[in-house]
């Protein structure tokens, strides 16, 4: 297809999250006219129900445990009488009301951004009708909007089993966990991949008891296993019960909690159970496959590296094409989707230096090659790691958990991935990040100057102990 006349073309939008507002702003840039359509509201689940509200129940999990390094570093708190304080207490009332609080003040300031560039914005259900036909069910009744391009950035949503359906109450999804008004006494959590984890750990430092279910030998399974092991290693060391290689057959209410059964027959109570078994694509129902839009088996929109679909003039983006379900990557394919489609200079999405955080305590940050690409021989590159308890900075902050690793190629130098885990390594990743996009060798990594003391001074010197002489 050729590129269209952005000054006359009309695109619209199905899904106002990060690939969707995102493709908005490139579009209306470029002289489009733009509509979003958005059942929910500007964010999508992203902001709404996902990234923003967990992310932020997360960092006052991790206030709190500020409270416990306190007193290793030698500070304790007293109340008014001068007795110590041994524990601060969650309102999780309180709390999500501020999440919720929180994620609506940023789909506001989305919502007023897309307004400011002239985005019209339809709130509504959407289904395809024709390549370039749009019908959208609103709050204003029926309305057919003509298209010379369509993004595709539906998104999607928590999946459900047969034997483990939410109620909202006491089995819940990751959507739902923002209407609890009191802490739950003991939480199991199914699940042990990147929400699970988060979540589960969200609630342990809240002051739930948490048992995580993980049908895997270790949690986040996916992950640099030096990492995961990290992970697990903190999870049992501040009071979690781990369930290894168990895998959920059903969840049922009980008279005053829940039972979570396993396959193995053992039976696991609990005041509540949050289902973390991974999402489905919104993809059926709207009209995709009755006008020739391939699907994956499981569903996903199949896309190239420039995000068109199998149909000229529909692009898709974000987590409906199961391409990488990263805010950051949705965002990318949606700019880069508009970008193509409007005739705009564009480079193909590539995964390869795409940057990922999962926001346990301490974080696990990731760029380009990982571990699992050495072990299966899909790369060749040397390793160094670096405990971060042997950073005087870190000392000085009470961190004990943690590291920096580095891969390096073989024969170059070029940095070509990285893991970082430590707290708020999601910002220590990017200079990471920024070596293995533009080619930097370890001995330019080495030889930029850090701050004295700093967590980042951990990456310059595992890049100098990769130096290669002779």
């Amino acid at each position: 297809m050729g590129p269209v006349n952005a000054r006359s073309s009309r695109v619209v939008i199905l899904g106002g999250g990060p690939g969707g507002y995102e493709a908005a702003l490139v579009a209306a840039h470029l002289g489009a006219e733009v509509t979003v359509v958005e059942r929910d509201g500007l964010g999508g689940a992203a902001v709404l129900t996902d990234c923003v509200p967990s992310k932020a129940l997360i960092a006052t999990a991790d206030y709190m445990s500020e409270f416990e390094t306190a007193a290793d570093l030698g500070v304790h708190l007293e109340d008014a009488e001068g007795d110590e304080v041994s524990d601060a207490v969650a309102e999780l009332g309180e709390v999500n009301r501020r999440v919720l609080a929180l994620a609506a003040a940023q789909s506001a300031d989305i919502t007023t951004r897309l307004t400011e560039v002239g985005v019209r914005l339809l709130r509504g259900s959407a289904t395809l009708t024709s390549p370039t036909a749009v019908h959208v069910d609103g709050a204003d009744g029926p309305l057919d909007l003509e298209a010379d391009v369509v993004l595709l950035a539906t998104g999607a949503s928590p999946r459900v089993m047969d034997t483990a359906q939410p109620d909202g109450e006491r089995i819940l999804t990751w959507q739902q966990i923002y209407d609890l008004d009191t802490l739950p006494e003991r939480l199991v959590v199914v699940g042990s991949g990147v929400t699970g984890a988060e979540l589960a750990q969200a609630y342990l430092g809240l002051g739930s008891e948490v048992v995580l279910v993980s049908s895997r030998d270790r949690v986040l399974p996916g992950e640099d296993p030096d990492a995961a092991t990290v992970i697990e290693d903190v999870f049992t060391k501040r009071g979690m019960e781990v369930l290894g290689r168990s895998r959920m057959a059903a969840v049922e209410r009980t008279a005053d909690g829940v039972v979570v059964r396993l396959e193995d027959g053992r039976e696991v109570l609990g005041s509540h159970a949050l289902l973390a078994v991974g999402s489905v694509p919104q993809t059926r129902g709207i009209g995709l496959e009755e006008n020739g839009i391939e699907l994956s088996p499981s569903g996903h929109v199949v896309v190239d590296r420039v995000s068109r679909t199998s149909v000229r003039g529909v692009y898709a983006a974000g987590d409906c094409t199961g391409v990488l379900p990263l805010a950051s990557v949705a965002a990318m394919q949606g700019r880069i989707a508009m970008s193509h489609a409007l005739g705009d200079a564009v480079a193909p999405l590539s995964l390869g230096v795409v940057s990922a955080n999962i926001f346990t305590d301490p974080e696990i940050a990731t760029v380009g090659v990982s571990q699992k690409d050495l072990d299966e021989g899909r790369a060749d590159a040397d390793v160094l790691m670096l405990p971060l308890a042997r950073n005087a900075r870190a000392k000085m902050l009470g961190i004990t958990d943690g590291f920096v690793k580095l891969f390096a190629q073989k024969g170059s130098g070029a940095v070509v991935g990285g893991v970082v885990v430590a707290p708020r390594a999601s910002e220590l990743i990017f200079p990471v990040t920024l070596a293995v996009q533009h080619r930097l060798n370890v001995d330019q990594v080495a030889s930029t100057f850090t701050v004295y003391p700093s967590l980042s001074g951990s990456i310059a010197e595992a890049a100098r102990r990769l130096h290669v002489t002779g």
